[in-house]
């Protein structure tokens, strides 16, 4: 009897599934994760400086270059305002996130009870702290300091901003997935800021493009945040095609976060 009874018991353990890990969003999940990304970047002096005074120091660069021909500054620099803070954010979270890939620290973390979209969101979360930061700081030196006349409200051009800078975090986590080195990780900016930098509007109007160049510059995000702060530069209020730009940037980035938690792998490469 006790044999038996034994035996029933091994098999009820042996057939018992596996508890599954976390698979929905927890909110002290992504927090804590932020939390140790914030502490690391704190004992990393050299990145916080190229996050949040590169952008700053290009625009003041750029203001006293077209010293000569303030109207071109006023064109050109509230898209620019949006292009920094993208390019910066893409190159430091690539690169930081991989760091992460190739050191063993992200097999470890995902060897917790921690899911892939907490993780993501966590680096999502201690990077748009940063991001709104350093928008903050350009959007303001660009309109109080350096005299970036706009027509619309200055708390517009920071949306942008914030959203082309938490659209940079996002695509850097997302490329950091198919990067072996931090030197790879560099390579994929010509693949992928550099062409949209080229179709933005930035250079020329989107319409006066080859038709197909023009019809590829309408499916690349940096083009909806490049005709937003058009939008501000040259309307007093929010106008539809303001808000139209402003959700797209928002959808790229969020699709390109759900992107970067599906190919996240518990081993590194």
């Amino acid at each position: 009897m006790s044999t038996t009874t034994t035996t029933s018991t091994s098999a009820t353990k042996t057939s018992a599934p596996a508890p599954a890990g976390p698979r929905a969003l927890s909110a002290s999940r992504t927090t804590a994760t932020a939390a140790r990304v914030l502490r690391q970047l704190r004992h990393d002096p050299r990145t916080i400086a190229l996050l949040i005074l590169i952008p700053c120091v290009m625009l003041v660069l750029l203001r006293y270059v077209f010293d000569g021909s303030p109207r071109t500054f006023d064109s050109i620099g509230a898209s620019l305002l949006g292009i920094f803070p993208l390019i910066t954010m893409f190159l430091v979270t690539s690169i930081a996130t991989l760091r992460e890939r190739t050191s063993g620290t992200l097999e470890r973390l995902l060897a917790m009870p921690l899911g892939k979209g907490d993780l993501i969101a966590g680096y999502a979360l201690a990077f748009g702290i940063l991001a709104i930061i350093q928008s903050a700081l350009a959007t303001g030196l660009a309109v109080w300091f350096l005299g970036l006349d706009v027509t619309g409200s200055p708390w517009l051009l920071l949306l942008v901003a914030l959203l082309d800078a938490l659209l940079g975090t996002a695509l850097g986590l997302f490329v950091s997935a198919f990067a072996a080195s931090e030197f790879q990780a560099v390579q994929f900016m010509p693949a992928v800021i550099f062409p949209q930098l080229l179709l933005c509007g930035l250079f020329t109007p989107r319409s006066d493009m080859h038709p197909v160049l023009e019809a590829i510059s309408d499916v690349l995000p940096m083009s909806y945040a490049v005709d937003g702060m058009n939008e501000v530069l040259k309307h007093t209020d929010m106008t539809a095609t303001f808000v139209r730009d402003a959700l797209i940037v928002a959808g790229c980035a969020l699709l390109v976060l759900c992107l970067g938690a599906a190919t996240l792998r518990r081993r590194t490469a």
